[in-house]
This record gives structure tokens, C-alpha cells and sequence, in this order.
């Protein structure tokens, strides 16, 4: 199941998000835009940011007693994967028939999830942080309890901060963390790297960083944008013996940038595999 555009959500409920941090937040901000239903919906944090709180004020249940806490259709857990082992006893109190439990905490596998929650229909997802701008993109793989109307309920509440892909295959999870889950910081290094370019070419600092940040999101959402391969589009921008030419010349080089990105995939890769265990 590839994405599908954005639905309402006012049927969805109820719904229980644990951890409601950066990713947390910014999912639920795009659950209620879509017709979420306050009044069917659970955050749990200790530590919930202001504007978390606000929301209580509009019905959502903030760290209601355990006691009254119901049970729900959708769990998702978006607490960091280090305090995951405090955190699952309690999300099992929020689990009952019917129940799916969508797990963003990197690194955490579904074995890890169905030794902790025995018997749960488990999705492990992976999304990234342009999801805090409705622009992320989200790889999830479902375990074999998860049923197809669990699926596409996963589906539709990934799908409020962006594009969603399902994998069957988990073992690919810690190449999708090395592409897109860690991918963003890739483009923000590669901002600053042309920021600098041009300062050393002469530009004053601000201006260069300017020009850097307006190229890359521009680019970006041409691709966003374009149905063309980015092979195309880069052939597009480029004359033959110009200056896009020159300096593909040093970047398409053996040693160029896609030596560089496949190293630094790789590691990131086999980083991801030790963390996972």
C-alpha cells in the first residue's frame, strides 16, 4: 500500500498517542486537522509542551488516571526508544480487541515489541521530521496479527504528515533510517556545504546562505513537483560545457558525491543494525 490522499479522520477513534514530543505533536496537530474527534483522543506524556495543553482545553484527554484510561483503536507509541521498557506496561492497559499499536521508536523491532506486548496487532514505522510540515514520508511493516482494516487505519493517521510506504521485509527498516529517517540531516549539511562553497567563491556569508537555503527548498519541491526522474531534471539545468557542466564534472567523478552518499548510507546502516541488536 502506497499513499493515498488525505481522508478524515473523524471516524478513526478512539485514539492513544504515548509521547507527544516533536513527531508526537506534529501527528497529532495533523490528526485533528483531518477531522480527528478531540474527545476520542488520549496523549500520554509527563512532560507535555504548552501547546499540548492547550489542546486539552478542546477535549483531548491529557494524562487521564490510569483507572480511566479506555480502550482504543490505534496506540501510537512515540516515545524515545530509551524508556521504551517504562513505557509499554502501561500501554498494554490501552490495549483490547481490535487494537493496533503503531510503534515509531527507532530502532525498536517488532520482536522487541511482541516480547513486551504478547499477542498485539504491531506496526513498526519510520517516519522523518519533515512530517512537521505535512511533507514527511513514512515506511511502515506490519506484523502478522495486523489486519487490513488495522492497516489502513495506521495508514491513515501516518498519512497526516505525508507520503506512507509499506515493506513487508522488516529487515529493510535500517536501510529506510539510513535513507529517509536520517536522509534530512543529509540536506541540511549538504545547505550548509554550499553556503560555504560560495563564501570561499567570494559571496558575503549571509548572502550565500541565502542562496543556498532558497536553491535547495526550491529544488526540493520541484522534484516534489515533477514527474521526471531527478536524472532528467539535473540533465535539464545542465549545457553542455557550461558551468553546471564544470561542476558536475567534479561532483559525478568516481570519488564524487555518490561515492560519498553510498558510504555514508552504508554507515549509517550498519549503525542503525547495531542498535536495533
Amino acid at each position: 500500500m502506497t499513499t493515498s490522499p488525505k481522508s478524515s479522520l473523524k471516524d478513526i477513534g478512539p485514539v492513544a498517542l504515548v509521547g507527544a514530543g516533536k513527531m508526537g505533536g506534529a501527528m497529532l496537530e495533523g490528526w485533528l486537522a483531518l477531522g480527528l474527534d478531540p474527545k476520542q483522543t488520549l496523549v500520554i506524556d509527563p512532560n507535555p509542551a504548552p501547546e499540548i495543553s492547550v489542546l486539552a482545553g478542546r477535549g483531548v484527554a491529557l494524562n487521564p488516571p490510569r483507572s480511566a484510561m479506555p480502550k482504543v483503536r490505534v496506540v501510537i507509541l512515540a516515545v524515545k526508544p530509551q524508556v521504551a521498557a517504562d513505557v509499554l506496561p502501561a500501554v498494554a492497559g490501552l490495549i483490547g480487541d481490535g487494537t493496533v499499536v503503531v510503534s515509531i521508536m527507532a530502532g525498536k523491532t517488532l520482536s522487541f515489541l511482541e516480547s513486551a506486548l504478547p499477542g498485539a496487532a504491531l506496526v513498526r514505522a519510520m517516519p522523518n521530521t519533515p512530517a512537521a510540515i505535512g511533507r514527511g514520508i513514512t515506511v511502515a511493516v506490519p506484523n502478522k496479527k495486523v489486519t487490513a482494516a488495522q492497516k489502513q487505519a495506521a495508514h491513515d493517521l501516518l498519512a497526516a504528515t505525508g507520503a506512507v510506504e509499506w515493506i513487508a521485509d522488516e529487515a529493510l527498516m535500517d536501510a529506510v533510517t539510513a535513507v529517509s529517517g536520517s536522509g534530512p540531516a543529509y540536506i541540511f549539511h549538504l545547505t550548509e556545504a554550499l553556503a560555504k562553497a560560495g563564501v570561499v567563491a567570494g559571496l558575503p556569508p549571509q548572502l550565500a546562505e541565502t542562496l543556498a537555503r532558497a536553491t535547495v527548498a526550491g529544488s526540493g519541491e520541484l522534484l516534489h513537483r515533477s514527474p521526471h526522474h531527478p536524472a532528467i531534471l539535473r540533465q535539464n539545468v545542465t549545457s553542455p560545457g557550461g558551468t553546471t557542466a564544470a561542476a558536475l564534472n567534479v561532483l559525478m567523478a568516481p570519488d564524487g558525491l555518490e561515492s560519498l552518499m553510498t558510504k555514508a548510507v552504508a554507515a549509517a546502516t550498519k549503525r542503525s543494525r547495531e542498535l536495533a541488536g
